[in-house]
């Protein structure tokens, strides 16, 4: 695929750059709203802010004029954003539907001119975008529906013999065995190789390779893709996880019912064992399946533990880097990316893929046995996730990850508040009083909890239940997340293996302060009860509250599937019956 090189700016950096362009100018408008809402309120005029905003010379009677600039400010973010969808469209050479917009009427693009004339010489070279990256998803001749798909496997291993073999089993039981399986031996100094060749599989030893798991796969994928023809596919499957046996069966079969389907992901499970550390995490991973479930087997992430990509895929993936996505032009996998396979599913949506993580593809992953393993993993995880959205910017393709960013600090905010009040309470007043309705919306968290875990069986329920432990576990990713923000904005350089677990995490500052003043007999006056900033807090607890248990209702309910898309176009389904859209 050649992609030309453009004038000013690449594709991926206009995209990006009008993206978040939109976004500001969408945040200014809905304050300006907000403050023309509460001037009207209060009934202050408020002239200079006016004039100031508004330079001409008439009387505007409030609030007209912020009114007026707020309306502004989304005709502008409309033309940028039309903008960013048009530069997105024009990426997205793995789409079986991308068409780029047609140029806007000359009206318009004056109306644009006098709006947003410092970037207008921009958008009309968006406009009128020439020498478009080609597509190549293989035509009707070239792959038709039914084609029998050719499957390579490959495992990356570094020292992974005391669980390699059970991952080579899990394939050798497959109803559909693939055609070739390679072990990725990566800087091996234990009897990795030896075990794999006593399973008959073939092993690729990485030379020299000091990039991690993302290295050791692009050295193999250097050699494989060129060779690789358009019924090739690739199962990228962790050497410390297995398969179920249906797996290859059921992800094959779906993409060779629909040729457009770009990938197939596994859902994972963990393994058994690690007690109450195991058990939180296998929760979460039940939870993650059903959430999944509930969305028809769109995937959030393409995981590691086990996916099934086309390799004219990999290959537009690895010729798109540099001008349409991040990344060292050539190659598969960022090796910049903490977490690979998150940042390859970010790569392939940018490119218009489409892919989906049916019930059938389960996938047994490791779990971490201890909470330090455990901090180490997530904090790795977290900071790759925001490395990622970071370093894509704000476009179609991230928005939705950027929305569960934002919903982890909101609740961050809104646990933490929680805790604050509940001290403050429990610190300055004299007897506490019961009340029903309270109660009652505690039980909605409880009864969610159980119901969103059941499938983890009987342990799993018993942990869910007393819900102080999940809880927790709750503050534990917080933390996590908090520190993985912090890492990145004060530019702590990141790493895999060498990231060092607090001894006492700023998050459980109120649990700690309570429980201090509580036996010390340290008590707040009950004039703060009655203070404005308490009411303030117990508003804002009340109202995050009342919306999480809200939340927690949707997520007890059975999913609402549509039936048809917007415009009348049914959707596509599997065999299985996963939507694949």
């Amino acid at each position: 695929m050649a992609v030309p090189a453009a004038e000013d700016l690449s594709l991926r950096r206009r995209a990006v750059h009008f993206g978040w362009l939109t976004a500001i100018l969408g945040a200014l408008a809905l304050g300006l709203l907000a403050v023309a809402i509460v001037l009207g309120r209060t009934g202050d005029s408020g002239p200079q802010l006016r004039q100031a905003l508004v330079p001409l010379n008439v009387q505007l009677e409030n609030p007209g004029g912020w009114v007026i600039a707020a309306v502004a400010l989304l005709v502008a973010a409309t033309f940028v954003g039309l903008a960013e969808l048009q530069t997105a469209t024009a990426m997205r050479v793995l789409a079986p539907d991308r068409r780029v917009p047609p140029p806007l009427p000359p009206t318009v693009r004056r109306a644009r001119r006098m709006l947003l004339w410092p970037v207008e010489p921009e958008l009309e070279s968006v406009e009128h975008l020439r020498d478009l990256p080609p597509g190549v998803l293989p035509t009707s001749n070239e792959l038709p529906a039914a084609t029998v798909l050719r499957c390579t496997v490959l495992i990356p291993a570094h020292n992974e013999e005391a669980i390699l073999g059970l991952t080579l089993a899990s394939l050798a039981k497959q109803t559909r065995p693939p055609d070739r399986v390679v072990v990725v031996a990566d800087n091996c100094t234990d009897r990795t190789v030896e075990v794999a060749r006593a399973h008959d599989v073939e092993v690729f030893a990485t030379v020299g390779n000091a990039e991690k798991k993302a290295g050791a796969l692009n050295q193999q994928l250097v050699r494989l893709l060129p060779d690789a023809e358009r019924r090739d596919v690739v199962m990228v499957m962790d050497a410390d996880s297995t398969v179920a046996p249906v797996f290859l069966e059921v992800a094959l079969g779906l993409m060779e019912v629909d040729p457009s389907l770009t990938a197939v992901g596994g859902l994972f499970y963990g393994e058994n064992g690690a007690r109450l550390v195991g058990q939180l995490q296998r929760n979460e991973y039940t939870r993650y399946q059903r959430l999944v479930a509930r969305k028809r087997g769109r995937v959030f992430v393409l995981t590691g533990t086990a996916s099934v990509i086309r390799s004219y895929a990999l290959r537009a993936v690895a010729e798109a880097r540099g001008p349409l996505i991040p990344g060292r032009p050539g190659q598969v996998y960022d090796t910049l990316a903490m977490t690979e396979d998150n940042e390859l599913t970010f790569a392939l949506k940018t490119l218009g893929a489409r892919m989906t993580s049916p019930p059938e593809c389960r996938v047994t992953t490791e779990i971490m046995t201890s909470y330090r393993d455990l901090w180490r993993q997530r904090l790795r995880w977290q900071r790759g996730a925001l490395e990622n959205i970071g370093a894509y910017g704000l476009t179609r393709a991230t928005a939705q990850y950027w929305g569960q960013q934002l919903g982890l600090a909101y609740g961050l905010i809104a646990l933490q508040s929680y805790f604050l009040l509940m001290g403050v309470t429990l610190l300055a007043a004299d007897s506490i009083r019961v009340s029903p309705f309270w109660v009652a919306i505690a039980m909605i968290f409880v009864v969610e909890r159980i119901v969103t875990a059941w499938r983890a069986g009987w342990p799993g329920r018993a942990v869910a239940f007393p819900i102080v432990l999940e809880l927790g576990y709750a503050v534990f990713l917080q933390v996590c997340f908090v520190t993985s923000f912090v890492q990145i904005m004060v530019g702590r350089k990141a790493g895999w293996n060498d990231v060092p677990r607090p001894t006492a995490p700023v998050l459980l500052a109120p649990w700690l302060v309570v429980s201090g003043f509580t036996v010390w007999g340290i008590l707040l006056p009950t004039t703060v009860l009655t203070s404005d900033w308490y009411a303030v807090l117990a508003y804002w607890v009340g109202f995050n509250t009342l919306v999480f248990a809200f939340l927690s209702l949707l997520h007890m309910l059975p999913p609402l599937h549509l039936r048809r898309r917007a415009g009348g176009v049914p959707a596509r389904q599997s065999p299985t019956g996963t939507d694949v859209s």
